[in-house]
């Protein structure tokens, strides 16, 4: 199949499937004398791989290592894509199940508590760690890991529950400056919670970290639940932090 047909199938850009081969992710498996990309059955088993790698979250260069590396077993890989995708379809039910609840509260008709209105977010799990591995390299996320690896299920609980307060404390307060008095003790308290777990960011660190909520859309989608601009008023609030703290 051409360049285009293949794009026309899967439902992705033409520019997408150059931009794979550029980089080495997906070869064709010849390419004419005039320059036209021909790919394979087995081009497209491995796309598809790699899509399913993608709706999962993983970056094009952790997945490249994973489909190069001579221990790659493709139906390993497809068996935990299922099960990745099933755990993230339960959680996408039980945030369904919220925002049914949520309308007939907002309707008067149910009661709910604070603590069942944030039923279905999970952030146990963090699918950007590659990510921060390489923007930070790993010893920071290796404490944060071993730290949470050595709490009870009760602490672990404890501790999202603490994060999540932190959010909507500062979600509250994104409607005023990100350098009032208020919103810095509160981009406070989140600095102070990463370094508690471990994290030891620099504050050049903390500042990055503000940044990628905006850069990238999966940081802004789970952090605007809290509320809409939340992921924005953060990246503002703690560059401010930062600046601020920075030793002259």
């Amino acid at each position: 199949m051409k360049v285009k047909e293949v794009a026309d199938v899967v439902g992705i850009s033409v520019r997408t499937l150059h931009h794979y081969d550029e980089i080495g992710l997906l070869v064709p498996e010849e390419t004419t004398e005039a320059g036209y990309r021909l790919y394979s059955d087995d081009n497209l088993a491995m796309l598809q791989q790699i899509l399913f790698f993608r709706e999962l979250g993983f970056p094009l260069k952790q997945i490249k290592e994973i489909i190069g590396s001579p221990s790659f077993d493709r139906q390993e890989a497809l068996a935990l894509h299922r099960k990745m995708l099933l755990e993230k379809r339960n959680q996408l039910d039980r945030m369904i199940a919220t925002i049914d609840k949520t309308m007939l509260h907002a309707k008067g008709e149910i009661e709910m508590t604070n603590k069942e209105k944030f039923v279905g977010f999970d952030f146990s799990h963090n699918p950007y760690e590659q990510e921060a591995r390489e923007r930070w390299g790993n010893k920071a996320v290796d404490e944060a890991n071993a730290k949470v690896g050595s709490m009870s299920k009760e602490e672990q609980q404890a501790l999202g529950e603490r994060m999540n307060e932190i959010y909507r404390n500062l979600a509250s307060l994104r409607h005023q400056p990100p350098e009032s008095a208020e919103t810095q003790a509160g981009i406070q308290e989140w600095y102070d919670f990463l370094q508690s777990m471990g994290g030891r960011y620099t504050l050049d660190a903390f500042k990055g970290l503000g940044q990628m909520y905006v850069d990238d859309e999966r940081f802004t989608r789970n952090i605007d639940k809290f509320g809409e601009g939340l992921a924005a008023f953060m990246r503002d609030a703690m560059a401010i932090y930062a600046d601020r703290n920075e030793p002259k």
